[in-house]
């Protein structure tokens, strides 16, 4: 993704690092071996393919690719419905699952740094909790989530940072819980 947009948007000051790593006019795949993982908006699934075989695509890189079967454990542990779904068709999945093979899709490539945009968008309540608290876990195990969510509420209950941003500009940031407390936030975007 940061390929994708540095191909658009050419880099005119400053530097886009990693760690010690630049990623400057680095490829995808060079990306995701430096430890950032993208899982975009929507269905982007293989649509014929099962669910294992999409899960699999997601440790395409060799170092990856080594750890394919713990990864695919820790996959079904964290997600156990897309074990009971592992031979099936993707395009036959619930929305909710089809953003489940996305996120486990994500996870098999072993990245220090998950972004996630927009995960809840268009799923039922009951999903959306399910997942926040699969976000959850990951945090507390030691993965970086970086998280693009339209609902704030949810954001920044998970969340140890938050940045609001209002027509792509940064309006406010902080900790989450003092962003949950601000007046503004409160009541432009959590209805106080």
């Amino acid at each position: 993704m940061l390929r994708a947009i540095s191909g658009l948007v050419p880099l005119s000051a400053g530097t886009i690092r990693f760690g010690e790593q630049s990623l400057e006019r680095r490829r995808p795949d060079e990306i995701v071996a430096a430890g950032i993982v993208h899982v975009p908006q929507g269905d982007l699934l293989f649509p014929e393919m099962t669910v294992l075989e999409n899960l699999q695509m997601g440790a395409y890189l060799p170092e990856a690719a080594k750890q394919m079967r713990s990864r695919l454990e820790e996959v079904f542990t964290l997600l156990p419905k897309l074990k009971e779904r592992r031979q099936q068709t993707a395009s036959t999945l619930s929305g909710g699952e089809r953003r489940m093979v996305g996120i486990g899709r994500g996870l098999m490539a072993g990245g220090r740094l998950l972004m996630l945009d927009e995960p809840s968008l268009g799923l039922a309540p009951t999903v959306v909790e399910s997942m926040y608290e699969t976000f959850g876990r990951l945090h507390r195990e030691g993965l970086t989530i970086l998280l693009a969510e339209q609902s704030i509420e949810l954001a920044l209950e998970v969340s140890d940072y938050a940045t609001v941003l209002q027509v792509g500009k940064s309006v406010l940031s902080g900790t989450a819980a003092s962003l949950a407390q601000d007046p503004q936030v409160q009541k432009a975007y959590l209805g106080a």
